[in-house]
């Protein structure tokens, strides 16, 4: 059996790998330390490169290297089609034997996580966790002190606005990257309309339904989402968190990697923050997140590391190590999560029970999402577009959609 065949082992060639990705905030560095430690531990020598600003930042940066032939030995990517065209073409390595030889089939729940790794019966990434969006987080001390109770939904935080806002609270934060306010407006039309209606929106591109008055209350939400935001004068995620935690700012609706910020704070789940799935109204836990692709490269040494590294990112210590600082959840349905917070268990019980939808990036492809993404941060940069002209704008991008 090759060192890449097997599940976990040490290199009999030490090799640096530079790995590209885009986790830079505090909470997601110390989840990438993880990796190296682990990926160094088989003897090889793991070559951070991380790129700030986000995936819109990040990812033209890495198609741009591998197109250009200078690839990394590892990339990041999301779940989905972000690196269709890049396998289309023939430069990510076909991961399949490696998958078959540590049984991912058997490990990795939900299927579609592994499902949005195959091209044509063939395995091109390991997804690596599932990260979800559908979460509001809210700083419990700072409703005491406003005098209000913790909210249980958005319905109950939204109606807590004004109070907030006499206290000198913003109410919502919220960065204005374009990923981020197309973020809250999916997870506001899973929270209020439910996962069916988001199916039939993203997946099967029901331009009908996206315009119908059945989705109105979605874009009035959105609305409401943006009012609450307007003081909200950040540009990163990790800021608007930030904001959270000092007490500036109520709430955020962001994915479960927040998570990892409080943790770098030193806060508690349950204690100083409050997490709740789907807004409190959905529970749902979407089954999105990161995978790592390895470009094709003419190096036996590169090609032998990248099957360690592969192996590695699926090992149940890894799963477990890295997930935990995270905050997402592992892909491995087999991994011992006893040290799992509040905010991880809540996600683990309704993951399973079924409750489950798929991110955007695995039913649309990536133009389709990012027309998305540039309406909502025009919408939410641009208080005069009114929640009908949005839902129109919104509708005709889904009739389009692939």
């Amino acid at each position: 059996m090759t060192a890449a065949a097997m599940p976990f082992c040490v290199s009999a060639q030490a090799t640096d790998l530079e790995v590209t990705h885009w986790w830079t905030s505090g909470g997601e560095a110390a989840a990438v330390a993880e990796l190296a430690k682990a990926f160094d531990a088989t003897g090889n020598h793991w070559v951070d490169g991380a790129i700030a600003g986000s995936g819109g930042v990040a990812r033209p940066i890495m198609i741009s290297r591998i197109t250009g032939g200078d690839p990394m030995g590892a990339t990041q990517f999301n779940h989905g089609r972000q690196a269709e065209e890049l396998v289309e073409a023939g430069l990510m390595r076909d991961l399949t034997d490696i998958a078959e030889a540590g049984k991912w089939k058997e490990v990795v729940n939900p299927p579609s996580l592994l499902d949005s790794c195959t091209l044509d019966g063939k395995i091109y990434c390991v997804p690596i966790n599932i990260h979800s969006q559908q979460w509001l987080w809210l700083n419990n001390d700072v409703f005491k002190k406003a005098g209000l109770e913790v909210p249980k939904n958005w319905n109950e935080f939204a109606a807590a606005a004004p109070k907030l806002e006499e206290a000198g609270i913003v109410p919502l934060a919220m960065g204005q990257q374009p990923w981020q306010t197309s973020l809250a407006f999916q997870v506001l039309l899973v929270a209020v309309a439910g996962p069916d209606t988001y199916n039939k929106v993203y997946g099967d591109k029901d331009a009908e339904l996206a315009a119908s008055d059945a989705l109105a209350p979605v874009f009035e939400a959105a609305v409401q989402a943006r009012d609450m935001s307007k003081k909200s004068n950040v540009q990163n995620w990790n800021d608007a968190t930030s904001m959270v935690i000092t007490g500036k700012a109520a709430g955020q609706i962001m994915g479960d990697w927040a998570q990892g910020e409080f943790q770098i704070a030193g806060q508690t789940a349950g204690k100083e923050y409050t997490c709740l799935p789907g807004l409190g109204m959905n529970e749902v836990i979407q089954t999105g997140g990161d995978a790592f692709y390895f470009p094709k490269v003419d190096d036996a040494a590169i090609n032998e590391a990248q099957g360690v590294l592969a192996n590695v990112m699926m090992s149940p210590e890894t799963q477990v190590a890295f997930n935990l600082k995270k905050g997402s959840l592992p892909v491995r349905g087999d991994v011992d999560l006893t040290a799992a917070n509040d905010c991880m268990r809540k996600g683990l019980d309704i993951l399973a029970k079924g409750n489950i939808i798929q991110a955007p990036d695995q039913m649309m492809s990536a133009d389709s999402v990012q027309q998305i993404n540039d309406l909502f941060v025009e919408f939410f940069n641009d208080p005069s577009i009114s929640a009908k002209d949005v839902q129109t704008r919104f509708a005709a991008i889904v009739a389009d959609a692939e």
